[in-house]
């Protein structure tokens, strides 16, 4: 009776068998679509950047271990911890503040904080987050009025700039956002579970001003 039975394993896949329910799936499949959105006159006054493939780890002190993670950052990675409110970025890796002893660790890749978690072992808890942040970047001249309709925040330059982060809420839905750049730029950080809800109030925002959804390339 064994010989009758083939397991999945050795046998080939078809070119019309489905991807198995556990291949790696976006955060925002199922919700964002590329392409251009909303207003279809003129050119798209908001650019949304799906960010995919993105390394994320939360890293939270040890109890009275603060300087010397601090020290390990430095000397190991060349990066700095941020003081309250503040994000500390070269090109797309470093660190972006979460909490009292709490920062979000960001590399371009995956592979960009491997090794992290044993360099820190003793003085900070380091735990992958790549797979739990849905995570956009929200350019345009028009950026920062589209997210003014729903962010908990005061965006005016005067109030939030470049190199600031907040937690805050949008669209009642938690979520950590920074400023990238004068552009004005930002990433857009909410909990996966959550992308689809957040998804329909960014393009619904963006619609008036027109929008263009792009997905970064795969690295």
């Amino acid at each position: 009776m064994s010989d009758a039975v083939t397991t999945s394993a050795s046998a080939p896949r078809s070119a019309g068998t489905p991807r198995s329910a556990w291949a790696p799936r976006s955060a925002w499949a199922g919700f964002a679509q590329a392409g251009r959105h909303g207003r279809p006159q003129g050119e798209a006054g908001v650019h949304l950047t799906l960010r995919e493939g993105v390394g994320l780890a939360t890293v939270i002190a040890a109890d009275g271990q603060e300087a010397s993670l601090g020290r390990i950052l430095t000397d190991r990675l060349g990066w700095s911890l941020p003081e309250i409110g503040a994000a500390h970025l070269v090109g797309e890796q470093g660190l972006i503040w979460s909490g009292p002893g709490q920062w979000l660790a960001i590399a371009e890749t995956r592979a960009g904080l491997h090794g992290l978690a044993q360099a820190l072992h003793g003085v900070a808890a380091v735990t992958d987050q790549s797979d739990a942040r849905a995570l956009v970047r929200v350019s345009g001249p028009d950026a920062r009025r589209a997210l003014s309709k729903g962010v908990a925040i005061d965006l005016h330059p005067r109030a939030f700039r470049a190199g600031q982060v907040a937690i805050t809420a949008i669209a009642h839905v938690g979520a950590q956002i920074w400023q990238r750049d004068e552009a004005p730029s930002y990433d857009l950080a909410v909990a996966r579970s959550f992308a689809g809800s957040v998804w329909t109030w960014l393009s619904h925002a963006c619609a008036e001003f027109g929008c263009a959804v792009n997905r970064e390339p795969e690295r």
